[in-house]
């Protein structure tokens, strides 16, 4: 066992970028002896290097894979390789609308072995703002601006093991993609299994490319569900992932890793699911898609208040604006000029976080709000609604 141990962990050190190049470096010092004069500057260079607070993209190929989606690749505009990324990883996409500085993150649909490029696959949003111009206007050739590769939504070999389910709704099918095709390329022994739920099947990412590969890896499964409009030849399941359902496919369920990402209501549904199959919340990784499209509809959601309502946003010391008791906080500062640093925009990362002076905001389940923040009055805007007239700080 402990064999196998030191073997894992030889494994996943040298695939980390760099380490074997380190060792040899230290080997050469521990001979040759320095003073380390030469490596002034290098640690920082590399830090950059690797975790950059900006990108500089271009749009080099746009392809259509759905009635409703468009993958975009993205390579470096200084012709170099783009910093690492773990699979399932986003980056967070800069755009400028209308005059309104805004960004959306997008998850990373390639696979990580390949640097030469990011591929984010996107899926129009009814009623939305970014997702119609990226679809309809962009072109090849387009410039960018995007944060590095972040997030926690990823494999971690020393703990989620190489039993794998992942569950995606619609679009989040992109990160899973990105993890596929990592771990067919991986020398470990991985079982992989994605269980993917759709309406419409004319609107399913990537599902040719999934049946060939589920047909020619044997540890990779691949489970479909259409809950609306099915053709009389689709093999897969008919309707909602239910619990009966998900404990046929799953064998020894609390003993897999699972990856959820999709709508706020699908992961909350199969959270659920997972749950009741005695499944431990830690075995569980969830990723949200943006904030809730219906917040009116979640547990604490105040029954008197409609998301059509227009409350009053008043910035400092600055001139209060309108905004829909609906629209996320992050979203109405933005379409009035103001930005706040943000990435997931699914209130797990924090960067958004701005403090509440007064009035009230209803923050969902999934914003990751820390009891010091609740303390000292910070939300989460990108997450959060307002509920009343407010007044924040940013």
């Amino acid at each position: 066992m402990l064999d196998n141990n030191k073997k894992l962990e030889t494994n996943i050190l040298n695939s980390v970028v760099g380490f074997k190049e380190a060792v040899l470096k230290k080997e050469e010092l521990e001979t040759n002896g320095s003073n380390f004069k030469e490596e002034k500057g290098l640690v920082r260079e590399k830090i950059n290097s690797l975790h950059p607070k900006r990108i500089k993209l271009r749009v080099e190929e746009i392809r259509v894979d759905t009635p409703f989606t468009k993958t975009l690749k993205m390579v470096s505009v200084g012709g170099k390789k783009l910093p690492p990324f773990q699979a399932g990883q986003y980056i967070n996409l800069f755009v400028s609308l209308s005059g309104v500085l805004t960004a959306r993150p997008y998850s990373i649909s390639s696979s990580p072995k390949d640097l030469n490029s990011y591929e984010l696959t996107i899926k129009r949003k009814e009623g939305g703002f970014v997702s119609p111009y990226l679809l309809d206007e962009v072109k090849i050739g387009q410039e960018f601006e995007s944060t590095g590769p972040m997030g926690s939504f990823h494999h971690n070999p020393l703990f989620h093991g190489l039993d794998l389910v992942f569950l995606a709704g619609g679009s989040g099918i992109a990160p899973a993609m990105s993890m596929l095709k990592s771990f067919l390329s991986s020398d470990e022994n991985f079982r992989f299994h994605i269980i993917y739920s759709n309406s419409y099947e004319d609107d399913v990412i990537f599902i040719e490319e999934l049946r060939n590969l589920a047909a020619a890896h044997p540890n990779f499964t691949l489970t479909e569900f259409l809950s609306r409009e099915v053709s009389p030849n689709f093999k897969g399941y008919r309707g909602r992932l239910d619990y009966k359902t998900l404990q046929t496919l799953l064998q020894n369920p609390p003993s897999k890793m699972y990856y959820v990402c999709g709508p706020t209501p699908f992961n909350e549904h199969v959270a659920k699911l997972l749950s009741e199959l005695g499944v431990r919340s830690g075995r569980i990784l969830i990723e949200s898609n943006g904030p809730p499209a219906r917040p009116d509809t979640m547990d604490g959601w105040p029954n008197s208040v409609l998301p059509t309502k227009e409350v009053k946003i008043k910035v400092g010391n600055n001139q209060a604006f309108q905004a829909k008791v609906g629209e996320p906080l992050l979203n109405s500062l933005e379409r009035n000029g103001y930005f706040t640093e943000n990435a997931c925009r699914s209130g797990e990362c924090s960067l958004c976080r701005v403090k509440l002076k007064s009035g009230e905001v209803f923050s969902p389940p999934e914003a990751k709000i820390r009891k010091s923040d609740k303390k000292f009055g910070w939300i989460h805007s990108c997450i959060a609604f307002p509920v009343t007239d407010i007044e924040i700080q940013l």
